[in-house]
């Protein structure tokens, strides 16, 4: 480690003074600065492993997931004509729920918009029909 650093996992009059000021602004910094200096060095090597350890855990799940996700036949023809088949099956469902979904939304998305523009002429009607029975809307004069 580089033992010029100014803020170092050690004892050092910056380190000591970043400890009291953050107890002093707000204690979970202190605290957390007096953590760095009795553990930092050990740190490093808590990083490493953790990494390591998560690094293996992924690792597993890529293998699984491109054992399942392979497109290499199985060496049995009629089985992975019929896979095929079924995939592109699966495929076109797909495609053709996707393209019902889209006209859905079309679909609601144009009621919506029905049912705001009824709402904004019911407004103004109501609106003309309030002005027609109080008389003229009040002028606003500036003094």
């Amino acid at each position: 480690m580089n033992q010029s650093a100014l803020i170092r996992p050690d004892w050092t009059p910056a380190t000591i003074a970043l400890m009291i000021l953050g107890f002093v602004v707000f204690w979970p910094l202190g605290l957390a600065m007096l953590g760095y200096i009795l553990f930092g060095e050990r740190l490093r090597g808590f990083k490493r492993d953790v990494n390591q350890a998560a690094d293996g855990m992924f690792a597993g799940c890529r293998q699984h997931r491109n054992r399942y996700r392979s497109h290499h036949g199985t060496g049995n023809v009629a089985f992975d004509d019929w896979r095929r088949a079924e995939l592109t099956r699966l495929e076109e469902e797909r495609r053709k729920l996707e393209e019902m979904r889209e006209e859905f939304d079309t679909y609601v998305r144009e009621l919506r918009r029905a049912k705001d523009l009824e709402e904004f002429d019911r407004f103004m009607r109501d609106r003309k029909t309030k002005r027609d029975d109080n008389g003229p809307a009040p002028e606003f004069q500036t003094p």
